[in-house]
């Protein structure tokens, strides 16, 4: 093993790089870039972390993943009916530009937001809004045209974060890309894609979440965030000393990382992380649900997560973590792996083996082309999977593309699967998230258009107890498991690896960024 860290070393380069201005630049790692930093216009989760750090939310999420305080918003109320939020902002925060921010700030964000000119994935977030206005420069009111039962919590995602209407206009399609402003803790520097990305120091923030102990600004002048998608070239670096972070080490080194004296390991908790491959339900080779159910039956999730992800994860059997609130006990049973089973339901579909052994139906091999990204488990688990598929006589064709590109080839539609880890807060997130209709074709990449589901998603939003809440979530989540439009493979342990002698590390759970903030984090 330490061959292979030796030879990592050398080709990452980074003994030979030493960072510039060393003591004032905190070094960050991460396997994956994003196409652009522009939180309203992607899903994509190494857009989030990079958008925490340079803007804020009207609440943010407490360590315990459940609980939204006071941010940009300093309080709030509810109406009994649940469709008005009216929130009172803080009048001492300023944009990285130094423009003073203020309820227009709110107002522009939101209505950019859910504009159908925008087409903003995850414009859901902000609940069905019948109409935002500011009533005075530091008082909002949010107007629901129904109740959002958890409409904090999604305030506390990067979608929601604030923006800078000048630098929106300004930069166009451009903004995210050149430059973008935020009222953060840290301020957009530079970008070189797939290489590194550099932020600065925000000298007048002074509004941290009262999570943190400072509350700004951050201790360190710079923040270098390098892209190193090799796996051992990340623990290389690590166990060299050349970075400082990193929440994103490969779970088949983490015992060896665990046990190297210079470096902690932090598990995020808690986490609700699902590994995934999902069915493009419309597309004719998997719109039979017996061929989506074969496939689903037919691997052995133990092995999986022994061989490749070594223990540090656990098999995912339902799509929601039976930990994470509103899960369905009604779930448990409806993924019951069978390879006898898989094999009778393709023949009952009609795909009979042919000479080779790969089922055909009217001429057509049983060969679904499935995509994922190049970087962490995929890889592996892509290929284990597909040796699962060939013993009952699914030829899965398997095509690998780097992060940066991975959203414009999923945005092609031309492909049967695909698969992605989904961090989530809870049921309500992850089923709002994937399975409304009006979220095709994105994220519902599936193309579930069902009008039950939307019925039920519909409920459980709208609910003002929480038992109602749970009931028609619970329904939703029978109702998509039992179609079989998801092959739930692991739920992934989500850890922060850092150098001991940097003190304040403390892994958030929030959609992988465990970093968050950062505000605590010194020498």
């Amino acid at each position: 093993m330490m061959r292979v860290v030796r030879s990592a070393v050398a080709l990452l380069g980074v003994v030979a790089l030493p960072f510039a201005g060393e003591a004032q630049t905190l070094r960050m790692m991460k396997s994956l870039d994003a196409p652009h930093y522009d939180g309203a216009r992607t899903t994509w989760s190494p857009s989030s972390d990079i958008v925490n750090m340079i803007q804020d939310t009207l609440v943010a999420m407490d360590w315990d993943g459940k609980t939204a305080i006071p941010y940009l918003a300093k309080s709030w109320t509810v109406s009994p009916d649940g469709k008005l939020y009216t929130f009172k902002l803080r009048d001492d925060v300023s944009f990285c530009s130094g423009k003073k921010f203020t309820a227009d700030d709110v107002v522009y964000s939101f209505k950019r937001l859910v504009s159908p000119e925008l087409k903003a994935p995850l414009a859901w977030r902000a609940g069905n809004l019948k109409d935002i206005r500011a009533t005075d420069p530091y008082t909002v009111e949010y107007e629901l045209n129904e109740p959002f039962s958890d409409l904090l919590l999604n305030l506390t995602m990067f979608t929601t974060a604030i923006h800078n209407k000048e630098s929106v206009e300004k930069l166009g399609k451009d903004y995210g890309v050149k430059a973008i402003d935020g009222t953060g803790p840290w301020c957009f520097d530079s970008w070189q894609p797939r290489t590194e990305i550099v932020l600065k120091r925000h000298d007048a923030y002074k509004w941290g979440p009262s999570m943190y102990q400072n509350k700004g600004p951050v201790k360190f002048e710079k923040l270098s965030i390098k892209i190193v998608p090799e796996d051992s070239s990340r623990v290389a670096a690590m166990m060299g000393g050349q970075f400082d972070v990193t929440h994103q080490m490969p779970l088949q080194f983490l015992q060896q990382v665990k046990a190297a004296p210079m470096l902690t390991v932090q598990e995020a908790q808690p986490n609700f992380q699902l590994l995934y491959y999902g069915f493009k339900a419309n597309r004719p080779m998997v719109s039979d649900k017996r061929v989506r159910e074969a496939m689903n039956i037919a691997i052995n999730r133990a092995e999986i997560v022994k061989g490749i992800a070594l223990g540090n994860a656990d098999p995912a059997y339902t799509y929601i973590d039976p930990k994470a609130l509103d899960f369905a006990d009604s779930t448990k049973g409806l993924i019951k792996e069978d390879v006898e089973r898989a094999k009778k339901l393709l023949d009952e579909a009609g795909w009979k083996p042919g000479a080779d052994g790969i089922r055909e139906k009217d001429g057509v091999k049983l060969a679904p082309r499935v995509l994922f990204t190049q970087v962490g488990l995929f890889p592996r688990v892509s290929e284990a999977i597909q040796g699962y598929m060939r013993k009952i006589g699914v030829d899965w064709k398997i095509v690998g593309y780097d992060s940066t590109i991975a959203p414009a080839e999923m945005a092609k539609q031309d492909y049967e699967l695909w698969t992605v880890t989904f961090p989530y807060m809870s049921a309500g997130d992850l089923l709002n998230f994937y399975f409304d209709s009006k979220n095709m074709p994105a994220p519902n990449r599936m193309n579930w258009n069902d009008p039950k589901t939307d019925e039920y998603l519909r409920a459980g939003k709208a609910s003002l107890t929480d038992a109602d809440r749970a009931k028609n979530y619970a329904l939703a989540q029978q109702r998509v498991t039992e179609e079989h439009l998801w092959m739930p493979v692991m739920n992934v342990g989500m850890y922060v690896t850092s150098n001991k002698k940097l003190k304040g590390v403390r892994p958030h759970m929030l959609y992988q960024n465990t970093f968050y903030k950062g505000l605590d984090y010194s020498f």
